[in-house]
Parts: C-alpha cells; sequence; structure tokens
C-alpha cells in the first residue's frame, strides 16, 4: 500500500499472510475428517441398499433350486435390481404352471388308466383258457403297478414338506436300525453329528431306498455320513457285483432295470433310484454310484450350505401343487388289486 502524504513523502506499507501448510490447519482437517465421515456414511447406506436385494436374489434362488417354495421378491430399487427381481418371479411363475401343469397331466392319465385297467380285470374273468386267463391277470398286474408307481412318483415330486433343521445322523441311524428291526442286515457305522436344514421324510425315503437296493442286490449295506470338502455324504456300501459303468447312468432312469424279468420277487419297477435321485436333487446335491472290487457304494451328497441358517422363506406348498397332490392320493382298491408299492425300486 502506497500513500502520498501533505508534505510529499510517500508511506508505504506491506502486509504479508503465511500460506504454508494453509490446507491442514486445525480447521481444515476437522472439515475434512467430517466430509469424509458423511460421505462413508452415504456410501455404507447406498452399498447395503444395493446388496441387500442381491443377497435376498441369491438366497431364494439356492431354495427354488432345492424346490422350496419363496415368497416373490420385492420389485424395488435401482433398475437394475427391480428388473432382475422382477425376471425371477416371473421365472418362478412359470417353473410352477410347469410343474403344476405337469403334475395335473400324470394325475389325469393315472386316473383315466383305472377304468380300462379294471375293465380288462373283470373281461379277464370270464376268459376259458386258466392259462391264458392266468397270462392276462399277469399282464394286467404289471401295468397296474407300474401306474401306481408312477402316481407314487408324481405325487413325491408334488408333495412341498416343510423344511426344517434336523439332526442328520440321528435321521439315518434311525432308518437303519428300524430296517435291522425288519430282520435285514444294515450296519450303520459311526459318524460324526451333523445338525442338516432338509425335508426329513423325503430324504429318509431316499435313503430307504439305497439301503434297500443294497441289501436286495447286494446281501447287506453299511451306511456311515462324512463331510466332503464341499458337501455332506451319506454312503452306503454292499457286497453286491455292483452295476457295469456302461449302465451306471440309464439305472437312474425311471422304469429301467438291469433285471429284466419283472418279476416283483427279485425287484420293483425300476422307479427306487429314479425317486432318490430326484429327492436328492430337490436338495441340491445329487446321488452318484461307484463300483468297487468287493461291491458298490451309492452315495448322496448334499450341499454345506444348508448346515448354516438359512433367510426366512415361505415353506407353505404352493395351493395348485397341494391341490394336484391330494387329487393323487390313492384310491381304495377292489379286490385282486395290487397296493400301491410303497417302495419301489
Amino acid at each position: 500500500l502506497a500513500v502520498r502524504l501533505e508534505n510529499g513523502a510517500w508511506l508505504n506499507a506491506v502486509y504479508a499472510k503465511s500460506v504454508q501448510n494453509a490446507l491442514w490447519t486445525p480447521q481444515s482437517a476437522t472439515s475434512l475428517a467430517i466430509t469424509a465421515l458423511v460421505l462413508s456414511v452415504i456410501a455404507v447406506i447406498v452399498a447395503r441398499s444395493v446388496a441387500r436385494p442381491l443377497r435376498r436374489l441369491a438366497a431364494a434362488a439356492e431354495l427354488l433350486g432345492r424346490g422350496e417354495t419363496v415368497e416373490p421378491l420385492p420389485e424395488t430399487g435401482p433398475d437394475d435390481i427391480r428388473q432382475t427381481a422382477e425376471a425371477f418371479n416371473r421365472m418362478q411363475a412359470r417353473l410352477q404352471r410347469f410343474v403344476e401343469d405337469r403334475t395335473r397331466m400324470l394325475a389325469a392319465i393315472g386316473h383315466d388308466l383305472r377304468t380300462p385297467l379294471t375293465s380288462l380285470r373283470l373281461r379277464a374273468e370270464f376268459v376259458a383258457d386258466p392259462d391264458v386267463q392266468e397270462k392276462m391277470l399277469k399282464t394286467i398286474d404289471e401295468i397296474q403297478t407300474m401306474t401306481e408307481a408312477a402316481l407314487a412318483f408324481a405325487r413325491e415330486e408334488a408333495t412341498a414338506e416343510r423344511t426344517r433343521t434336523v439332526d442328520l445322523t440321528a435321521l439315518v441311524e434311525s432308518l437303519c436300525d428300524d430296517l435291522a428291526d425288519l430282520g435285514q442286515d444294515v450296519t450303520f457305522l459311526d459318524s460324526p453329528r451333523f445338525s442338516y436344514r432338509c425335508r426329513p421324510d423325503a430324504l429318509r425315503r431316499s435313503v430307504r431306498n439305497l439301503v434297500e437296493n443294497a441289501v436286495r442286490y447286494g446281501e447287506r449295506a453299511r451306511v456311515r455320513i462324512v463331510k466332503a470338502a464341499d458337501s455332506i455324504d451319506i454312503v452306503v456300501a454292499d457286497d453286491g457285483p455292483g452295476i457295469p459303468d456302461a449302465h451306471a447312468e440309464r439305472a437312474f432312469a425311471p422304469f429301467f432295470r438291469l433285471e429284466h424279468s419283472r418279476n416283483r420277487e427279485t425287484g420293483g419297477v425300476g422307479l427306487g433310484l429314479s425317486i432318490a435321485r430326484t429327492i436328492a436333487r430337490h436338495h441340491g446335491g445329487d446321488i452318484t454310484l461307484a463300483t468297487r472290487p468287493d461291491g458298490m457304494t451309492a452315495t448322496i451328497s448334499l450341499p454345506l450350505a444348508s448346515l448354516a441358517p438359512q433367510p426366512p422363506a415361505s415353506q407353505e406348498p404352493h395351493p395348485a401343487l397341494a391341490s394336484a397332490a391330494r387329487a393323487m392320493q390313492p384310491v381304495r382298491h377292489a379286490p385282486g388289486h395290487l397296493p400301491t408299492e410303497s417302495n419301489p425300486s
């Protein structure tokens, strides 16, 4: 600042402000910290609002893949998240409609076949030749057995059992004890305890089919539960001849049997392994067969994810599925009819 005085002299003044460390003064540091804190809180809220629907979608997809009924996802949030939830809900509705249509079709086929089978049985009674009559009745019985077994297979898929946490080891051990009490050579080997989230009645049926097959074709069954790297395995070993590798996968096909006589004394109609694998896959697992030099091993592999608590989801059966399951309940048989096969193999 330069000012000329009255006497003609000049008054010069200089003011200087130091700018060293101006950005790191206490006031600026406090302001920066508050700003960073506010931005972090906003970022966490935004991230959670995006991650929560994704976690919900992942959990719902896992439950749907295991055959459980899931409540429709909330169609809210950002556009991409909302569109993904809408697509998932549409996919679930389409899958349910597909299952309902197939279940109703199988129920209708099974119901309609009972009438001509009854008519054929009545007409066979009037056949004069005893040998021809006996052959006709055996053929009719075989057709009726296969029909009832197919209905049982469809009914198993249509029934939506409630998922709950059970002691898996105790479940399998009690099954083995029940079969041993019936005189079958079944042994449950010492296994660690596992609490598992599953549909226990269905899983029990799957294990029972494998154990009874092992006793029927392999003389005896040895059952144990082991924890693998990424699964819980229920292992059923027997001393039978096993299944050739060429037929290992075909053995799970409905109505496929290695023993072709269709004699009820040597086996069922070929649905035991199909039902067992269907149940295992509804739990997110699978069944594998392995032939050993001294027998065969059947393994039910269940996902480890069910060891941890699952997010809440509606486990009530879909109304249409429940009505279809009720429609397929076996009716009272007339004298001479074969009952529904409880455990076809």
